[in-house]
């Protein structure tokens, strides 16, 4: 069981870091009017995300930082939904990026039920 933990936590690390170097270039082509506000906020929880699941993959103690991990890709869910619906991400963009938050998601979710049973 611990094999397969440890094997999780770099994918689900390259899958954020992957999604965040699409993201952040979008975000800089917001309005800036968004940009400075749903566009920082996508920007700052990506990056959370990303800084959360790293130094998860470096610690024994994994539940506490993995459920901040599994906060953090709803808040990113909803603020992609929300830049969809102001209009400054693309349907084509946002059903992109929702199908790479939701493996995250789902990774992120496999990761925790791992950590629980060990």
């Amino acid at each position: 069981m611990a094999k397969k933990q440890e094997e999780s936590a770099p994918a689900v690390v390259l899958k954020t870091y992957d999604f965040l170097l699409w993201l952040l270039p979008k975000i800089e082509s917001f309005p800036k009017h968004y940009k400075f506000s749903v566009g920082e906020r996508l920007t700052a929880n990506g990056l959370d995300l990303l800084t959360i699941l790293l130094e998860a993959a470096y610690v024994r103690e994994k539940e506490s930082l993995l459920r901040r991990g599994s906060t953090k890709v709803n808040i990113i869910r909803t603020l992609l939904r929300l830049a969809k619906d102001l209009r400054v991400l693309s349907i084509d963009a946002y059903g992109f990026s929702a199908g790479l938050v939701d493996e995250i998601g789902r990774m992120v979710g496999g990761w925790q039920k791992s950590t629980a049973k060990v």
